[in-house]
């Protein structure tokens, strides 16, 4: 039998299986559709990077430590209370007693080293919870409800990434069962919900574990009776134009990242709610390739940046739902500095000027700049996701009125955008990511990080990076990041566009919705369903 016949067979026995345990779950009482947005390429939270995949399995496994939705500071959550070396190089956990995974299994602090050990292992291939673990060494288990995470130096966002749903819990029995590969299907936690079915492209399907007792403090269920949700089935509504119609028709009782034309309109309809949150990371943005032609000169890119006008693209893109953003973090972030606001205010006339002084000019009267007998061209890599096709013709009208012609090479996904940043042919790329601690900018802006794509080095700001992560006060952080934001956009890295807001929509019956404070991930313990009539 060929591998790639083998492989399929047992996909099938996968599917079949999860539907014989579907199968055998009895009825629900109160069931709700929520409609997912996008197919990621898996699940396992462990592996995979997708922020959908935390939509569905933040209710399905706990953390160490939570980020409380209200104050945004970390309380107990498998993690009874914990201590901090001096030094920073010893977390110790105190683990809560008598919690139990949704197979039976026990939790205690075997288990937590079983997931450490997974998430570090080479052949699970995490491509994020090992990288949010910073400069993890190992573990020492003190008893059986006491385990220490030691660190080679001190890594402040290390309880940020604990709190994340990648770095959830989950049953060293079932881990030990299924492969890495089949895991997914039959994902085990400690969460309030159990995954009981899960068919690619088609549906994952939840129930209410009944014995959830441990939850955080803002995990208070109502006691309306017969309102309690005890099912979620989670459908894909990849077609942007489909997710009002599924809101309105009934098909789905909750929707994610409505268009914000659909949200304007749903806005006066009183069966359906609107709930916006926040996104605390990155803004919607485009990075500056700093090695290529012609943005390897600083004064082009401040032209660009200010040839762009945001306020535009958020009236007429996202109505106004998203503010324009300003630097390299959104505004709702803790972090953000106020003195990046206004830097680049929208100014076509200065755009010219500066590219003007650099010998640019239109002598052909084409309406393009040209120097040396090129034409003032900027190759945009543009994803299909967050209306950037949409934001990406607009710029290019802008940019037009100035004598720069942009170049759009639009791309699928992810993967499709790693290849074509691989080639070095481009001279704008837009990529993101969502947080709370800036360790993420990391990633980024230290020289050669993994998503370094303006190839820019400097020796400055690196350390300042460095600094910001290792650093136990607060407001000495916000020093760091407020310089850090500074030199970013005084070097023109970035074109910052604007602020994610999540747009979702609810059935007027859903009660008690809310999203932790990363944005994206929707607290479901505590949420009702009363059926219309």
């Amino acid at each position: 039998m060929s591998l790639r016949i083998f492989s399929s067979v047992l996909v099938l026995l996968v599917f079949l299986l999860a539907s014989c345990r579907a199968e055998a779950e009895p009825p629900a009482q109160n069931s709700i559709t929520y409609g997912l947005t996008l197919i990621p390429s898996g699940f396992d939270p462990h592996i995979h990077q997708s922020t959908e995949l935390g939509i569905v399995l933040r209710q399905v496994y706990d953390t160490l430590v939570y980020r409380n939705p209200d104050t945004g500071e970390f309380e107990g959550g498998l993690a009874a209370e914990w201590t901090v070396s001096e030094d920073g190089l010893v977390y110790e956990f105190r683990l809560r007693q008598g919690v139990t995974f949704h197979d039976g299994t026990a939790f205690n602090a075997d288990a937590v080293a079983v997931n450490l050990d997974r998430i570090l292992n080479p052949a699970t291939a995490s491509q994020k919870a090992v990288f949010m673990l910073g400069p993890y060494l190992s573990y020492q288990i003190v008893d059986s409800y006491t385990i220490r995470m030691i660190l080679a130096e001190p890594y402040v966002p290390l309880l940020d990434a604990l709190s994340q749903v990648y770095l959830g819990m989950a049953s060293p029995t079932a881990l030990a069962e299924y492969t890495p590969n089949t895991y997914q299907f039959h994902q085990v936690g400690t969460g309030p919900f159990r995954l009981v079915e899960y068919l690619p492209s088609d549906r994952l399907v939840l129930r209410r574990n009944e014995d959830y007792t441990w939850g955080p403090s803002f995990y208070q269920p109502p006691t309306q009776d017969g309102a309690l949700v005890d099912e979620i089935v989670y459908r894909f509504f990849t077609d942007e134009a489909t997710r009002a119609l599924a809101l309105q028709s009934g098909e789905a009782q909750i929707m994610g990242e409505l268009l914000p034309s659909d949200a304007r309109a749903l806005a006066t309809n009183s069966q359906i709610q609107l709930v916006t949150t926040e996104i605390p990371g990155m803004p919607l943005q485009f990075l500056m390739n700093t090695q290529r032609p012609p943005t390897d000169v600083l004064a082009v890119r401040q032209a660009l940046i200010y040839a762009t006008n945001r306020n535009a693209i958020v009236d007429a893109v996202y109505q106004g739902f998203s503010p324009a953003a300003w630097g390299p973090l959104s505004a709702s972030n803790p972090f953000f500095s106020r003195n990046v606001v206004g830097v680049y205010d929208y100014n076509p006339e200065t755009a010219r000027t500066l590219l003007t002084q650099l010998g640019y000019s239109d002598s052909n009267e084409d309406g393009i700049l040209e120097a040396n007998g090129s034409d003032l061209e900027i190759d945009l890599i543009v994803p299909n996701w967050g209306l950037l096709p949409e934001v990406s013709l607009l710029i290019q009208d802008q940019w037009e009125e100035v004598g720069v012609r942009a170049v759009i090479q639009p791309v699928p996904g992810f993967s499709a955008l790693r290849d074509a940043v691989n080639t070095g042919e481009y001279n704008m790329v837009s990529f993101d990511t969502p947080g709370i601690d800036p360790a993420f900018l990391n990633d980024y802006f230290v020289t050669g990080a993994v998503r370094n794509w303006m190839n820019y080095s400097n020796s400055e700001l690196d350390n300042l990076l460095t600094l910001a992560v290792r650093e136990g006060s607060t407001a000495a952080r916000r020093g760091y990041y407020a310089e850090i934001q500074r030199i970013i956009m005084n070097e023109a890295l970035i074109l910052p566009l604007r602020d994610y807001v999540n747009l979702n929509g609810t059935d007027a019956g859903i009660q008690g919705l809310r999203f932790d404070p990363y944005g994206w991930f929707p607290l479901l313990n505590n949420v009702t369903y009363i059926r219309p009539g």
